[in-house]
């Protein structure tokens, strides 16, 4: 090897001595060939489009020997036919002389797997005729690095599904596509009814778990040409070139068919639904912003109107998505400004008359629309988060009132309060209820929590511990709207519950509807064979009372004793007690 003219280097064969012994190495020849060999690099010369050179990291690379490639093969041998003619026109500019620059090509192995391969190409002379040399390096690392860059910036890491950024980029192209057609494109928006249920109860890792076997399902639904993307959390979105309302909602169907076979999740069988928001473009905007937003609005009305199924997107909504807006930033400054107050309605032994308890009710006293029924707020307490410190404000207002009452020398009565679900499962509520019962001196005994069926047998197992530190504090506990959920008797017998309410809409009709009674005087013999006490609640006349005496129903409450009223209206009733012996 000498240096050329031009910078270029010239490649000199070396005679041997004429009888089979190789030629004698200078001191510069033999470094060349020790550097050649260490290299971690391929190295090759060509000459007439074969290798007349290769250096050993060139021939692990391909998996040949030396003997096997130089004079012999070409490399038109090792790359894929469909760059052949590429090669062939880097192969004869090297020859004309022309300096060459690094390109890309798909290597093949002496076994036929194929490997990304970067090539470097610089003219040369070997033997006194052009020739090229030229490096060879294997980038599959960098490649699949550079995969996985695209990936973790198109691609949710968990769910493999593509993210925002490159949903965004897709639609670009679907808009230019419907814009030229003058066609529709269908955005579903689908969102996990209560997911935070199985995060709560079970943990994020099942969740997440839980979150993968959905995207595969979903992804079997859609089409080659759609796009379903992850937005977070357990928010869906569907973009659908080509749509029109009937598809879309055909479409809508079949994804919530795909949430009727339960998942099997860590050990686990869940059943979750789903919500679905649909807006259509371009009726229903002209960008992926618009339509995603209309699209999550029209999602949460499917929520509204009980969950598992799907609603189009319609201008009203947005009126109604103001509201609930407006209604939280109230209720957040209504808690702030202690605009939240106590009413109270009687609870009454039926044996005796004697009022035994009050129910705290909780109102909105708004300064400028003046008293505001729980039903119209306590929904979007619930979904906001916001039950939490409301509820929090309930138990600790109607404890001191309670010991208040006590206090001043008022019969002994239990202080009977709504819990939410939120509220009931979330972190550190036992630990509430005792602080609530140490700042205020109540004695334990006296109050009462009132829990729904759905919220007891919702993760029953998980709930029963809770109940049970609650009892064992001394809290007495309650069913409330009795009759309407899915209670297990098994679970039922299991639960420290003391007391079982008779829902309202069992006693409305009660004395002229059989099924009512029937009812109504199942629960309360159910009640009494478990040695618990039943009141029946939404008692408003004589008729009613006198059927609930007749079947042995221990207590009631409603408008027929007195409507809710305030401290001092129950205290004056307690003083009086104007039920006794009627």
């Amino acid at each position: 090897m000498t240096a050329g003219v031009g910078g270029q280097v010239v490649f000199q064969a070396t005679a041997g001595d004429g009888i089979g012994n190789p030629p004698a190495l200078t001191e510069r020849e033999a470094m060349f060939r020790t550097t050649m060999e260490a290299a971690q690099v391929g190295i090759f010369v060509l000459q007439d489009q074969h290798f007349k050179y290769v250096n050993p990291y060139l021939t692990r690379l391909f998996g040949y020997s030396a003997e096997e490639m130089v004079d012999r093969m070409g490399p038109l041998d090792v790359v894929a036919p469909a760059q052949h003619a590429f090669i062939i026109e880097q192969m004869q500019a090297r020859v004309a002389g022309v300096s060459g620059h690094h390109y890309e090509i798909k290597a093949i192995r002496k076994d036929g797997s194929e490997f990304p391969a970067m090539i470097y190409g610089s003219p040369s002379v070997f033997d006194g005729r052009p020739a090229s040399v030229g490096t060879l390096l294997d980038i599959s690392s960098q490649k699949v690095a550079e995969q996985r860059i695209r990936e973790l910036a198109d691609y949710d890491v968990l769910t493999g599904l593509p993210n925002r950024r490159l949903l965004r980029e897709r639609f670009v192209q679907l808009l230019a596509a419907a814009e030229r057609d003058k066609t529709e494109i269908a955005v579903i928006f689908l969102d996990l009814d209560h997911f935070k249920r199985v995060n709560d109860s079970l943990g994020h890792s099942v969740g997440d778990e839980l979150l993968v076997e959905v995207a595969r399902r979903l992804d079997t639904v859609v089409r080659r040409i759609d796009t379903v993307a992850r937005l977070g959390g357990d928010e869906f979105i569907f973009a659908m070139p080509g749509f029109h309302t009937a598809a879309a909602a055909e479409v809508a169907r079949r994804l919530i068919d795909v949430f009727s076979r339960p998942f099997e999740v860590a050990g686990h069988e869940l059943t979750v639904t789903p919500s679905l928001g649909i807006s259509i473009y371009p009726h229903d905007g002209q960008d992926l912003e618009t339509l995603l937003k209309n699209a999550d609005t029209a999602m949460y009305r499917a929520k509204d109107i009980g969950r598992n199924t799907f609603q189009f997107y319609a201008t009203e909504m947005n009126t109604a998505t103001l509201d609930r807006l407006l209604m939280e930033s109230n209720l957040r400054r209504a808690l702030a400004q202690n605009e939240f107050i106590l009413q109270y309605q009687p609870l009454v032994n039926l044996r005796t008359g004697v009022i035994v308890g009050v129910e705290a009710l909780i109102r909105w006293q708004h300064p400028e629309l003046g008293m505001i029924m729980p039903d119209s707020f306590i929904h979007v307490a619930e979904e906001t988060g916001l039950i939490n410190p409301i509820g929090d404000w309930v138990l600790c207002a109607a404890c001191r009132q309670a010991k208040a009452w006590c206090d001043e020398g008022l019969p002994s009565l239990v202080m009977a309060v709504n819990v939410a679900p939120v509220q009931f499962r979330q972190p550190g509520f036992v630990e509430m209820v005792a602080g609530a019962l140490a700042s205020s001196g109540l004695d334990a005994a006296l109050l009462e929590l009132e829990l729904t069926e759905r919220t007891v047998m919702h993760d029953a197992d998980i709930n029963l511990g809770t109940l049970s530190a609650l009892h064992r504090m001394g809290v007495e506990l309650s069913l409330d709207d009795f009759g309407t959920g899915y209670s297990s008797l098994a679970y039922l017998k299991r639960f420290p519950v003391g007391k079982l309410k008779i829902d309202r809409s069992f006693v409305n009709d009660l004395e002229t509807d059989p099924d009512d009674w029937a009812i109504a005087s199942t629960i309360v013999s159910m009640g009494r064979s478990l040695r618990m006490t039943v009141l029946a609640e939404g008692v408003e006349t004589a008729e009613q009372l006198a059927q609930l005496r007749k079947m042995g129903c221990d207590m009631a409450q409603g408008y027929y004793f007195s409507r809710p009223t305030s401290a001092a209206g129950i205290a004056e009733i307690l003083r009086a007690q104007p039920f006794v012996n009627r």
